[in-house]
């Protein structure tokens, strides 16, 4: 699907649909009800060297099927989806989610990676504008890892043209993320904020993954 708009309207009926099929409910619930207190943020990350330096033909949030591609990407598919809200426990509308990551055999979007096996009908770099009460969603492949790396999916939020956050997420357990010098880095706390639980959602014939990782940014003027 090729788009100029980040916000895919119809990617909210689906996720409706694939609520019927037994999703976790709680993708949507945002964290704590909104306590009082402020909230921990979603610790800062690089951005590393791989932010695409040429957009894809597809910046969408479907990472799966390119253009009008019958063929999609290689990998478990998984459908990655949360709440922006600011230290406040507030939503966040209109909060631009991007993310980025390697498709199957672990090659990124960008012309300066040049090891081979890239997925040509892997989008590898998605957006999504966030709705009226902070959600966003993708639907993507589990990350996998690449030399150094432990699996990780990039994300980047921006508002009014400002770049709030930079960071990364993880599988949640996985062991190949203590050898990893930038989760490392995190300690206890910061990595409890960035591990995602890839969970099976029953009832799809791919063994299809539910994600729900809910991004904490600092205020903005107007907050």
């Amino acid at each position: 699907m090729n788009t100029n708009n980040p916000l895919q309207i119809d990617y909210w009926d689906r996720r409706k649909m694939l609520f019927g099929l037994g999703l976790g409910a709680g993708a949507f619930l945002t964290s704590g009800l909104y306590a009082e207190s402020l909230m921990d943020p979603t610790p800062k990350q690089t951005e590393g060297p791989f932010y695409p330096d040429k957009m894809p033909l597809d910046t969408d949030n479907d990472l799966l099927v390119v253009g009008d591609s019958i063929t999609p990407a290689v990998g478990e598919v998984s459908h990655l989806s949360g709440t922006v809200l600011n230290v406040k426990g507030q939503p966040v509308k209109n909060a631009l989610v991007e993310i980025w990551q390697v498709g199957a055999k672990g090659v990124y979007l960008h012309t300066k990676d040049n090891r081979p096996g890239r997925d040509e009908n892997f989008q590898g770099y998605g957006r999504f504008l966030t709705d009226s009460k902070g959600r966003y969603y993708f639907r993507t492949v589990k990350p996998v890892t690449y030399p150094g790396r432990a699996p990780h999916i990039h994300v980047a939020v921006t508002v009014k043209n400002k770049r709030m956050l930079t960071s990364q997420c993880y599988i949640n357990g996985d062991k190949r993320n203590e050898k990893d010098f930038i989760y490392k880095r995190l300690g206890k706390a910061g990595q409890k904020l960035t591990s995602v639980n890839f969970k099976p959602i029953k009832g799809t014939k791919t063994n299809e993954l539910d994600a729900v990782w809910d991004i904490i940014i600092g205020l903005t003027p107007e907050d």
